[in-house]
């Protein structure tokens, strides 16, 4: 058989939709491990043959099929030989609109839409779906992968204008009550949820989520926050769940990094379970969403740098949300349970992600929000007091450990009344 290159997924789906391409995936048909070593390819895959490309690095898989073998995403037979052709290749992938191919002769780095459209190798109708804006599985292999209910979610989280299409719903549906979603593993679970975070309405992707059950397997943390009520002044139909929405949405909308994004998702899960008593103010969630999170970072090994900046924002949130009520006092406080003298770049992650909670609320999408600035100035007014001089003073003097320490605080709590003495 005549070895075949293609370029082939989501290369292909951006450059159709007009988007950069940023990483090329290739598949080879007609090959073998042995042909593609002789050529100087290097085998990096572990459970099915992928080689770099001498020169480029890019990735080289040859074609291969799956059969399920066991539950969850691993619970795969690859077979790869020289007799798989392009099509039963394709058919093992998730969505028709990353089921397409170009021959690698009609592909470079400044091919039109309409070039690509032309030489298109398309079985299963992947351009008609991009062109209708829809989110369709290939076949009904795509029950055997549950990672895909997650891929589906956060494909919506970044096409925001594309549906899903209502048998592929379906199919979700059956793989939850199946419990195929049980059997996800953290590290896949979190890699997709970060991408969809990432996308440009991150609620996208916890609608879909929801809308087949999966949310409620994967984050019940989140999932219970639908149907709980705001406290009275803000409006009342929206409930908690739909509150956190907004809030991941106005996150994307300022484009702000993935470790904010996590705060904002993660602030207010404290809400789901307040007692009866203490509605609809929610009074001590802050304890409780730390206490949630820390549950959900560790269930999901969500990366330290997410899991700390959201205990921050979970449980000072509503401090800063108050903080132009403080006292200079008060604030230095605040600033030092942030522990942000220390770590002001992640304070500045702080303040973002609160005021991506004030803004998320119906009618404060444009509103200022002037604790953000307030404490900046605050941090900065702090920062600049210089405690060096300060410490050798007071080690002159005869004091030592805390007392140092509390020499240092005294000089920072001057600059902050003596800042908010001239404002």
């Amino acid at each position: 058989m005549t070895e075949q290159i293609y370029a082939v997924g989501g290369a292909i789906r951006d450059a159709l939709l007009g988007l950069p391409v940023k990483d090329r995936d290739w598949v080879v048909v007609g090959s073998t491990p042995e042909r593609m070593a002789a050529q100087g390819f290097l085998p990096v895959g572990k459970d099915f043959p992928v080689f770099l490309h001498p020169v480029t690095r890019q990735e080289y898989a040859l074609a291969r099929t799956e059969r399920k073998t066991a539950r969850g995403y691993k619970g795969f037979a690859v077979q790869a030989s020289p007799e798989v052709t392009l099509e039963e290749d394709l058919a093992r992938r998730d969505l028709t609109i990353n089921a397409m191919a170009v021959a690698e002769e009609w592909t470079h780095d400044t091919a039109s839409a309409e070039h690509i459209q032309k030489h298109l190798q398309d079985p299963y109708g992947g351009l008609q779906d991009l062109e209708r804006k829809v989110l369709r599985h290939v076949t009904p292999a795509f029950r055997e992968d549950p990672v895909r209910i997650l891929r589906v979610a956060r494909f919506a989280a970044r096409f925001s204008d594309f549906t899903v299409a209502p048998e592929t719903m379906a199919l979700m549906c059956e793989m939850v009550q199946d419990g195929e979603v049980d059997h996800l593993v953290p590290e896949r679970v979190w890699q997709e949820l970060a991408r969809g975070l990432m996308g440009d309405q991150p609620s996208r992707m916890f609608d879909v989520l929801r809308a087949c059950g999966a949310l409620k397997v994967l984050l019940p943390e989140v999932d219970r926050l639908w149907g709980v009520p705001q406290r009275p002044e803000y409006h009342p139909e929206v409930d908690t769940g739909v509150h956190l929405m907004l809030v991941l949405d106005m996150s994307a909308q300022l484009q702000q990094p993935l470790a904010v994004r996590v705060a904002c998702l993660c602030h207010d899960l404290g809400k789901g379970t307040t007692p009866a008593d203490m509605l609809p103010r929610h009074i001590g969630h802050e304890q409780r969403s730390v206490r949630l999170l820390q549950g959900l970072a560790k269930r999901l090994r969500m990366p330290v740098d997410c899991h700390e900046l959201a205990e921050v924002v979970a449980r000072e949130h509503g401090n800063i949300h108050r903080s132009g009520e403080l006292n200079p006092a008060a604030t230095l406080r605040l600033l030092v349970r942030c522990d942000a003298v220390r770590q002001p770049a992640r304070m500045q992650a702080v303040l973002w992600a609160c005021e991506c909670d004030a803004r998320g609320r119906l009618g404060l999408q444009d509103a200022p929000y002037p604790q953000r600035q307030r404490l900046s100035e605050a941090l900065a007014q702090v920062l600049a007091v210089p405690t060096a001089p300060i410490a050798a003073q007071a080690q002159a003097e005869g004091l030592t450990g805390e007392a140092v320490g509390e020499r240092i605080q005294a000089a920072r709590l001057q600059a902050l009344i003596d800042g908010a003495d001239t404002n």
